[in-house]
């Protein structure tokens, strides 16, 4: 897998787990917290409601339930606000605690009625029903007038359950004591002719309906006729527009975000162990290869980028070597190359010096040759390293390949008429136009026809052939001489190289027309292909770009 694939599916997979484990976290906590926070309001809103109704109901009167409301206010955090039928504020906790009001929230008021309802004994129908209605109205209306008045005082007030379910009221004894006068206690019974008066206009109102529907009417009766006394309903509003609400928990929350930390740090640590082990090997290698240790070389475990990377070392450390190889090679060559020729050239003036030999003109031109071969040499290392460093200098111009090929037979005839092999061209009706340097591709050119005419036994025959095909020009230098082993040709360009190991002068030159060669006709953006059999002869062909053709 691709080590930039593999990079972003572990970082995608750290990406989509904190996601995840994130959207778990807050649904889980959000659903766990708003169920929690439901029945914590409803709990909350019964609370304060039954609070309220109870306060009303054990009093008998609102008068003095602003206490209340601010400690319910303190015990649950909520700001509550009653108003009563009409509209009026009788409390605010906001106030009752010294704030500045708010605005009031968006919940729907409650409503509380702590209006008592009187509970009727049996199912059937009970003639005492009506009497028994009116005196419960007549003592409920008593005892919630003393009621109020005594928590209007400051005294407390006991309640007791008296007829019919109705509350009934009492001094409790506590509370100022100067203010216990002002309150009339009421009497044990009203007066019997206004309960029987009472009694009748019940009976009368409700007719003789029977079971609930009785109820209903009776009850109604009841809460009509104590109304100006008895508490009334009040509205109830909680909240405030910018009350808190609830947060969710930190701990679980802290506890996934250290959870998916790690799981990226594990991630990044795998991920920095499987980059930085290669890097450490290509590291090291390369200061072996630094402090000249060509041999060094870093596994190549893998198809990703990676593995490519420790590739490409490796190939460039072969490279390096095969370099350092190639230019120990040459430097032995070029000290083999000069150093016979050298020795001789010193020996015969060393013995011209001391007149042993004489002076005579054979001898004079065998030294004048064997001084401009050497010149030969230097001169062909120095375009060599010219043109591999890109600096030969080439004065181009358009050339007729008909002419490089008549050119190079005429300046090779007379050393193949000696050799005894026929040297001839073939070139087409039509001009070939190439646009380089004449005189280097004629070097080139030169290099390959006198290798065919010296590796060309007598009796054989070298062709210079000039084609133009696919927008190229092919001339191809073919001769019928020996031929050249199939585990030679990789080596045929190489400086120095020569199929000869004895490197005897009659089989050949320095080794570098070749590499002359090839790096001329690479600087004119063409190329040298060659094909040999052995015992049949070799094919070079040279492919160079026609002027306005294209580049291979």
């Amino acid at each position: 897998m691709s080590f930039r694939v593999r990079v972003f599916a572990l970082f995608l997979l750290v990406v989509v787990t904190a996601t995840a484990a994130t959207a778990w976290l807050t649904l889980a906590q959000v659903t766990r917290q708003v169920r929690e926070s439901a029945a914590a309001d409803r709990q909350v809103v019964a609370g304060i409601t039954e609070a309220l109704r109870q306060y009303a109901l054990g009093h008998g009167t609102w008068d003095g339930v602003g206490g209340t409301v601010q400690a319910l206010a303190r015990d649950t955090g909520q700001r509550i606000r009653i108003t009563d039928a009409s509209g009026a504020q009788l409390a605010d906790s906001d106030v009752l605690l010294g704030r500045e009001p708010r605005a009031g929230g968006t919940a729907a008021p409650l409503f509380v009625d702590p209006r008592p309802e009187p509970v009727f004994p049996g199912g059937g129908f009970v003639p005492s029903q009506p009497k028994m209605t009116a005196a419960a109205i007549d003592r409920y209306t008593r005892s919630v007038t003393y009621a109020g008045c005594l928590t209007r005082a400051g005294r407390a007030v006991t309640m007791s359950v008296g007829a019919l379910g109705v509350p009934d009221y009492a001094d409790a004894g506590t509370g100022p004591a100067e203010s216990s006068g002002a309150c009339t206690p009421p009497a044990a019974a009203g007066d019997p002719a206004e309960l029987r008066e009472s009694g009748a206009a019940i009976d009368a109102a409700c007719g003789r309906q029977e079971g609930a529907a009785r109820t209903d009417c009776l009850r109604r009766l009841f809460a009509e006729r104590t109304a100006k006394v008895a508490p009334q309903p009040l509205t109830v509003r909680l909240g405030a527009l910018d009350g808190t609400g609830r947060s969710l928990a930190v701990g679980p929350t802290v506890a996934v975000a250290v959870a998916v930390a790690a799981a990226a740090a594990l991630g990044a640590l795998l991920l920095s162990r499987t980059v930085l082990r290669p890097v450490r090997a290509l590291t090291a290698a390369s200061r072996g290869l630094g402090e000249g240790d060509l041999a060094r070389r870093v596994p190549e475990a893998g198809k990703d980028e990676i593995a490519e990377l420790g590739r490409s070392f490796n190939r460039m450390a072969g490279s390096l070597q095969a370099s350092e190889e190639r230019q120990r090679r040459m430097v032995g060559d070029i000290a083999h190359e000069l150093r016979t020729p050298l020795a001789n050239l010193r020996g015969y003036l060393e013995a011209l010096r001391d007149e042993v030999l004489t002076a005579d003109p054979e001898l004079l031109d065998s030294l004048h040759e064997e001084v401009l071969l050497q010149q030969r040499i230097v001169d062909d290392l120095q375009d060599l390293a010219l043109a591999e460093a890109g600096v030969l200098t080439y004065h181009r111009a358009s050339v007729d390949a008909r002419v490089l090929a008549e050119a190079c037979r005429t300046a090779h005839g007379a050393m193949a008429a000696a050799a005894g092999v026929e040297l001839s061209a073939a070139v087409p009706p039509v001009p070939v136009r190439l646009y380089g340097d004449p005189g280097r591709l004629r070097q080139a050119l030169s290099n390959l026809v006198g290798n065919a005419v010296r590796h060309t036994a007598p009796g054989g025959s070298v062709r210079i052939e000039v084609t133009e095909r696919d927008g190229l020009a092919h001339i191809a230098v073919r001769d019928t001489g020996s031929g050249i082993p199939a585990t030679d040709l990789p080596h045929l360009f190489d400086r120095f190289w020569r199929a000869d190991a004895a490197r005897g002068r009659a089989t050949g030159g320095s080794g570098l027309g070749l590499s002359i060669a090839r790096q001329i006709v690479a600087d004119h953006q063409g190329g040298i292909e060659v094909e040999s059999e052995v015992g049949a002869g070799t094919v070079f062909t040279v492919a160079l770009p026609v002027r306005g053709g294209t580049t291979p």
